[in-house]
């Protein structure tokens, strides 16, 4: 069998994991979905679903990895419960799905980098031309899928080890300083507000359950990521003190991204923020026209910007491309430069359609129709790859995840591996509660998630109206 290799130090582990949670959920997906959801009642439901339910499933699946030293799809087999290796295969095929999309949008802000420092702020009006032109989108792509091949062919702890505990610091500075700076534009103060105080007649169930599936998706669970890199772990780290850092690191930076996204926002709209709708396009269309009302300066924070969105996709798109890698090197002895290769060709064909969905070809730009508010409404292919996918199948591998710790491998079992590098974890309230909320909190949550997910995309039902 091929060498797995593995991470050298516990910092480069939480580096590594908190990077793949760190990513394009945090710095694209957050903002808009914090708009959706009526601003900063959302983002007090989305920091309770982080710690109250997703860090025990966190936990679960760097278990489970650290465990077995094994993929997602191997590691069921490796317990003794063959059968349930179809859980980790899900993951192994939802993470190919999102890196497959998520390329195209890393494409995005990739071109997006070259079109800011150049000054070329009339893209955002022209979005919808520039994401239909599929020779220049489908170049960024295909040299940010090279890259992102490249790092994962280097190894763990060369490769992937090394990029996160460069990129980790990179981005938290960036964040800040061009949080500072937004925080001294007109109208800053509005988009503060829009985003730190509730406004809890915006709490609906709805936005309860977006809060849920951000979460989720911002935090890499479900999709195999953290089995994958819990396999590499020394079973003398401490596994509940590494997924708290892991937690802490996404959900800070997130809440950092919003003190940097808003007040840009609030700018661009004279802080007239009540009108703002989120979308996949929100930060393309919205922030260019803030950057050049800046001024002299504004291609180079423009610039900034868009090389931070960058740099936390490609933190994203390793830990992506390694699941399905780790997979092919342990299942199929194959040499990790090959499986890498032929890994990436892989996702980047299955993401053709996704490329050329987005107005080149209008089959694929009026792909599929669901209910929305009980509406039928068009959607593209890449809509329907993320909702299969982020929305469908990571919540259906995380509850049958946490189904398996809690009722199949056993609570016992569990706690025996967090107690290796942990001596005082048996006997603790974590203990309790991580055994209440593996065993039922998470699978009651999750299973309901999504069916909720699937009722109210193929009939229209809406539990909450």
């Amino acid at each position: 069998m091929a060498s797995r290799g593995g991470f050298s130090s516990k910092i480069g582990f939480i580096a590594a994991a908190a990077g793949s949670a760190v990513g394009l959920g945090n710095i694209w997906k957050f903002p808009f979905e914090v708009a959706n959801g009526g601003g900063a009642a959302f983002v007090v439901i989305y920091l309770a679903f982080c710690f109250i339910l997703c860090f025990p499933v966190m936990v679960a699946e760097i278990a489970i990895g650290r465990k077995t030293q094994k993929n997602p799809s191997g590691a069921f087999a490796a317990l003794g419960f063959p059968k349930w290796s179809f859980v980790g295969k899900l993951g192994i095929i939802a993470g190919i799905l999102i890196l497959s999309f998520y390329n195209v949008v890393a494409g995005w802000a990739f071109g997006y980098v070259i079109e800011m420092f150049m000054g070329r702020f009339e893209v955002a009006a022209n979005f919808g031309d520039y994401i239909a032109n599929v020779v220049k989108i489908g170049s960024y792509a295909i040299v940010f899928m090279a890259v992102t091949a490249f790092i994962v062919s280097k190894g763990v702890s060369a490769g992937i080890e090394k990029l996160s505990t460069i990129l980790m610091p990179t981005l938290i500075i960036m964040i800040v300083g061009l949080a500072i700076y937004a925080m001294t534009l007109p109208h800053a103060m509005d988009g503060l507000k829009f985003y730190l105080i509730p406004d809890f007649s915006q709490l609906t169930p709805k936005v309860m359950y977006a809060a849920l599936g951000q979460a989720f998706f911002s935090l890499s669970l479900g999709m195999g990521a953290l089995i994958t890199y819990g396999s590499y772990v020394s079973k003398n780290d401490n596994i509940i003190s590494s997924a708290a850092l892991i937690t802490l690191t996404d959900v800070g930076i997130a809440v950092l991204a919003g003190l940097m996204m808003f007040p840009f926002v609030a700018f661009k709209h004279s802080g007239d923020l009540a009108s703002i709708e989120g979308g996949a396009g929100f930060i393309f269309t919205t922030l260019p026209a803030a950057f050049e009302s800046i001024g002299a300066g504004g291609a180079i924070v423009g610039g900034l910007f868009f090389l931070l969105l960058s740099f936390a996709a490609l933190t994203s798109t390793v830990s992506l491309l390694e699941v399905p890698v780790a997979y092919v090197v342990d299942e199929h002895g194959v040499k990790r430069k090959r499986a890498v290769i032929g890994v990436a060709l892989l996702v980047f064909i299955i993401g053709i359609p996704s490329l050329l969905g987005n107005g080149y070809l209008e089959f694929l730009t009026k792909f599929i129709s669901w209910y929305e508010d009980q509406e039928l409404v068009s959607k593209t292919f890449m809509d329907f790859v993320e909702v299969l996918a982020s929305d469908t199948f990571l919540p259906l591998g995380g509850f049958m995840i946490s189904f398996f710790v809690g009722w199949i491998w056993k609570k016992a079992n569990l706690d025996e591996e967090l107690a290796q590098g942990n001596p005082n974890y048996k006997g603790s309230f974590v203990q309790k509660y991580l055994n209440f909320a593996i065993t039922y909190l998470a699978p009651t949550v999750l299973g309901i998630l999504f069916l909720l997910t699937v009722l109210s995309k193929t009939i229209g039902f809406e539990l909450f109206g």
